[in-house]
């Protein structure tokens, strides 16, 4: 499979929802966003952080990793990359896993956790709600 087939095939799962893989792939990633949402709220809880920390520090890596990963297809599959990296759902998709990678460097940015709810947003751009 060369490049450009491979473009085209990721193009069309990642933004062709009215295809077989394209509403899987959807289906995956709202269950995705949504397990995401659940973990940042259980994590700023302090009974869940106290007990369970370390399993949802690791579930927070697991997400952030996957929407890296989608986040880079998407820039990787399309015409024009700098569009989507400067519209308004491209810019929703890079502050929803920066404060994780920032946590790295500043700890203390741990705050900024509450901008990965954000990614509750990208449900609109799957579901289409934004039209609406």
């Amino acid at each position: 499979m060369n490049s450009q087939s491979l473009k085209a095939k990721l193009y069309e799962i990642i933004f062709e929802s009215d295809t077989p893989a394209g509403k899987g792939f959807d289906v995956v990633l709202i269950i995705s966003i949504l397990l995401s949402v659940i973990v940042v709220l259980l994590d700023s809880v302090q009974f869940y952080n106290d007990g369970y920390g370390e399993i949802l520090y690791l579930m927070e890596w697991i997400f952030t990793i996957l929407f890296t990963i989608e986040y880079f297809l998407r820039i990787y599959c399309i015409k024009r990359p700098i569009l989507y990296i400067r519209s308004f759902f491209g810019i929703i998709d890079l502050l929803s896993i920066l404060p994780t990678y920032i946590s790295i460097f500043l700890p203390a940015s741990r705050y900024l956790s509450v901008i990965r709810i954000l990614r509750v947003l990208r449900v609109f751009r799957i579901l289409k709600l934004i039209l609406y």
